[in-house]
């Protein structure tokens, strides 16, 4: 794919502005600029700086600085107060963007930043899509993120060939007005985190009641109650005790809180999400803030005084 053939909007090609190149955009940035797109990035670690001038990418000296002149900024940062922090005030990236171009912002954020960041932008004339993925850091890098967007759709088409450049084309949704792809990814994660907590218990307590984990595990994926989670996304830990420490807890227990407090917005009781939070929190506490997202089969293991691992040649 080459920059020359992609409109961004306006009859003209478009320049595009990176901002947040951790594990996540740093990959993201770099498939950009190997489609041939001309990327600006900025990242407040020098480091991450580096690895996208070495990708290709331009290196900016500040957010405003990335943002001014582009036709499209993309965002993809740790938590909603850094997404405030850098889209708005009037140092913002939104003041410094020029009307008629897009904000892309692809962090896991809260529906409330993102009501601020759609008026902020409605007042310069800039369109906002949000447009949170799924795919881990491996997703990222491989280039096959699924991607939850919400926003108009003109808007959304303009976006594509940068979109399409990050993801999988087959997994790029358009899912309704500004905020909608927030709330699918909350949920989607949420609904992800259960089904952790859920293994972890059923595995457990099948091992301890002697049936050998080998064994249970295949009973349980050709069960009717079978899950992606329990088929594929576990193996990291039954094959290699890999508890997936590039998403730390720290981020999951931010994606959980949002999800609650989504849920507490439309007016809903989820008992049982608050306390897939509180496990969570609670090994989040035990093991740290950069330990692994499935770090709660952890506290199970450590309860049962067992290591669940499934045999080499399994």
């Amino acid at each position: 794919m080459s920059s020359e053939a992609v409109n961004l909007g306006d009859g003209a090609v478009g320049r595009v502005g990176f901002i947040g190149l951790g594990n996540m955009g740093g990959p993201m940035c770099g498939h950009l600029a190997a489609a041939g797109f001309d990327v600006v990035a900025y990242d407040i670690e020098r480091g991450a700086l580096e690895r996208a001038g070495a990708a290709g990418a331009r290196t900016a000296g500040s957010a405003a600085d990335c943002a001014d002149g582009a036709d499209a900024v993309i965002t993809m940062l740790p938590a909603p107060p850094h997404v405030e922090a850098v889209l708005l005030g009037d140092a913002g990236v939104i003041a410094s963007m020029r009307p008629g171009s897009i904000a892309i912002e692809m962090s896991t954020s809260s529906t409330a930043v993102g009501r601020r960041i759609v008026e902020a932008g409605a007042e310069r004339g800039v369109a906002v899509l949000d447009a949170p993925v799924a795919g881990q850091s491996i997703g990222a890098r491989a280039g096959t993120l699924a991607i939850y967007v919400g926003g108009e759709r003109p808007v959304f088409e303009r976006a594509l060939p940068l979109l399409r450049a990050m993801g999988d084309p087959e997994r790029i949704f358009l899912l309704g007005p500004n905020g909608s792809g927030y709330t699918v990814k909350l949920l989607l994660n949420l609904l992800w985190f259960i089904h952790s907590v859920a293994s972890a218990e059923v595995l457990t307590v099948g091992v301890l009641a002697g049936v050998p984990l080998q064994r249970l595990h295949a009973a349980l994926v050709g069960s009717p109650a079978n899950s992606n989670f329990l088929e594929r996304d576990v193996r990291s830990v039954l094959d290699a005790g890999d508890y997936d420490d590039a998403f730390p807890m720290r981020l999951v227990t931010k994606d959980l809180g949002l999800a609650i407090e989504l849920a507490r917005d439309v007016g809903l009781p989820v008992e049982l999400s608050a306390l897939v939070e509180q496990i969570h929190r609670r090994a989040r506490a035990t093991f740290g803030d950069d330990a692994g997202e499935i770090s709660p089969f952890r506290l199970y293991e450590d309860l049962a005084g067992i290591k669940l691992r499934l045999p080499a040649d399994s």
